[in-house]
């Protein structure tokens, strides 16, 4: 699009044309997108009238699907309507249960984050079906939480909030890039630019952790809040004490934090759905009731060993 190339959509090649041994333009049906009951898409044709484009050039992106036609249909492997393995999701089971499958091969093609990810919960899942365990059961994951104060009024991250847009790479002028292939077209970041960028991060793995028995309820940090996104009130259903809250919490996707115990009777309720981690709430609590802390997730492990910490199984 950035170099005036129209995109269009719900159009499927079906013929290529040629006027005298030259190639002069191509076919194509219109599409519709339709949904299942699963949420799946597919291409149904419209039944108009093929759409001609003039073209002097044609050139074929190539995809990839999945395929198995090496994978006999009476070994007990169940497949879908796609042709894909029938899985548990949460395991990557088949219907033989010590078959696996992972990334494209289980769902069909995503990325290679997706693959990934994929690899570690299969892997969990052939340990344990191994050892005859519950294969659709994860083991518990090694959280830390570590503290980030370094002073009364300093942190070990940039708790300074930005409110700039996301900046744009800059790129090469088409002029240039239309007409060398091997031009860059993404320029990328200089020096300024990418740490402007960089101070948009929200450190979204530092987090405002409450301890209920520091509190006094004193709401100073329900006044210091830039975003009105702590409130003090009475307990109730989660429906109702969302509209409660200072700022009400229209995400219901979202979970609320929310602690109880207060001397008063009242829970301290945050919305985590538009904390900015700025940290002034911890940097305003007079008795440190709030804290920041770092947050780390490992979840691809299978066990701890003796000393308490993660190791290989031993066979």
């Amino acid at each position: 699009m950035a170099e005036g190339i129209p995109i269009l959509n719900f159009l499927v090649p079906k013929e290529v044309l040629h006027e005298d041994g030259r190639l002069t333009g191509m076919l194509f049906d219109k599409v519709r997108a339709e949904y299942d009951a699963r949420g799946r898409r597919q291409l149904v044709p419209t039944g108009e009238e093929p759409v001609h484009i003039e073209c002097d050039d044609i050139l074929v992106a190539i995809g990839q699907e999945n395929s198995f036609p090496w994978i006999e249909r009476d070994i007990g492997l169940e497949f879908d309507r796609w042709g894909l393995p029938k899985l548990d999701e949460a395991s990557f089971q088949s219907s033989i249960p010590n078959v696996f499958f992972g990334g494209d091969a289980a769902f069909g093609p995503k990325n290679i984050i997706w693959a990934v990810a994929h690899g570690h919960e299969a892997a969990v899942s052939i340990d344990r079906f191994c050892r005859g365990e519950d294969v659709t059961q994860r083991p518990p994951p090694l959280v830390v939480m570590s503290g980030q104060k370094m002073g009364i009024h300093e942190w070990s991250y940039d708790n300074g909030v930005s409110l700039d847009l996301r900046y744009k790479v800059p790129h090469r002028d088409p002029s240039v890039s239309l007409r060398d292939i091997k031009a860059e077209v993404e320029l990328g970041f200089d020096r300024e630019l990418g740490f402007k960028e960089a101070q948009r991060c929200l450190n979204c793995d530092v987090q405002t952790v409450f301890t209920t028995s520091l509190c006094i309820e004193c709401d100073a940090c329900v006044d210091i809040c830039p975003v009105d996104c702590i409130t003090f009130t009475e307990n109730g259903e989660e429906g109702e004490l969302r509209q409660r809250l200072k700022a009400p919490a229209e995400n219901l996707t979202q979970d609320l934090y929310v602690m109880d115990g207060l001397k008063t009777g009242r829970v301290m309720v945050k919305d985590e759905d538009v904390c900015l981690h700025c940290g002034m709430c911890a940097e305003r609590c007079p008795t440190g009731a709030w804290d920041m802390q770092k947050f780390l997730l490992e979840s691809a492990k299978t066990y701890l060993n003796g000393n308490g910490g993660h190791a290989c199984r031993s066979r």
